[in-house]
């Protein structure tokens, strides 16, 4: 472990945590230009937040200690999965101690605090929210697994750094395994993020929302953790992304700090590139009804699957 990858490690984290707002943002200004309407400021997402840390919170009466601990828990497994995937560059000490399956379970992990947390005040908003969000993540997360198991399939490995590192190096070619899952993880990533088609960030709709459901009875700072670890967690599933199928750009382990500089930029034009595909495929599309969503999870885990079988038996 050099110093370097201290910094890399340091400085990728840092990174994280002011870029997901921004990138949140991005993609609402990408929305509404799309639906040619009036984009708001990029830096909404972030002024939101530091309005929102500015107020005390209002808990209800018969909160539990977990409905107050439960921010925490969440914001701090997003901040440990931004560690662990390679952002800025694949020397990382922090994912060599957790692999690709762990950072999964980082995930789990969250989704499985604010379920709790949603169900602890006894809501039906909060309530039916967790029920949905739980039916998705039960189908979302094999997805998740089977594209992880052809990437490791591919680089031998199930570390994330180890993994873009493996295919940076290598020739560039068409793999058809890649191509499936690639459609696939963009399907797990609207799913995951509470995207349209499965669900709206933008409504309020009691009979329509999932994300927003579990965080009605949040306000003031543990709300501004709510939404700034929703941000972080749509940026982590944009680097991974880009780290499984736009690995080209990042400093390596022992490169220098020119390739740390120079991934910087690199990376600010994937973000954009991930922004605009998202938004259009928003714009595109129409949210499904909530009994559609299985479908939708259950085509991209069949993606998932064929690309893992044409890398087994094809090896392509």
């Amino acid at each position: 472990m050099s110093a370097f990858d201290i910094a890399t490690q340091l400085t990728q984290t840092v990174a994280a945590l002011l870029l997901a707002p921004l990138f949140t943002g991005f993609m609402n200004q990408c929305r509404a230009w799309l639906q040619n309407r009036r984009a708001p400021a990029l830096l909404v997402p972030a002024w939101n937040l530091r309005k929102l840390f500015a107020r005390q919170p209002v808990v209800a009466t018969g909160a539990s200690p977990l409905f107050r601990a439960a921010p925490y828990a969440v914001f701090g497994a997003m901040v440990a999965a931004a560690a662990i995937i390679p952002i800025l560059g694949t020397g990382l000490p922090f994912g060599t101690a957790a692999d690709a399956i762990a950072l999964i379970g980082l995930f789990a992990t969250a989704r499985v605090f604010v379920c709790l947390a949603a169900m602890d005040i006894g809501t039906a908003f909060g309530t039916l929210g967790a029920r949905r969000e739980m039916m998705l993540g039960f189908l979302a997360e094999p997805a998740l697994l089977m594209i992880v198991f052809v990437a490791s399939l591919i680089s031998s490995s199930t570390g994330l750094p180890a993994i873009t590192e493996n295919l940076a190096t290598r020739t560039l070619g068409l793999y058809p395994s890649l191509a499936f899952t690639a459609v696939a993880f963009t399907m797990v990533t609207l799913a995951e993020n509470a995207r349209i088609p499965i669900d709206n960030p933008a409504t309020h709709l009691e009979l329509t929302m999932v994300h927003e459901a579990m965080l009605l009875e949040y306000s003031g700072r543990h709300l501004a953790l709510m939404e700034w670890a929703a941000a972080l967690k749509l940026f982590n599933f944009a680097c991974i992304g880009i780290a499984l199928f736009a690995p080209w750009g990042l400093a390596t382990a022992g490169s220098g700090p020119l390739a740390l500089i120079a991934s910087v930029p690199v990376l600010l034009v994937k973000l954009a590139a991930v922004a605009a595909g998202l938004s259009l495929i928003e714009a595109l599309s129409a949210k499904l009804r909530v009994f559609r969503a299985p479908e939708f999870l259950a085509a991209a885990f069949l993606l998932a699957v064929l690309g893992l079988l044409v890398r087994v038996l094809l090896g392509a």
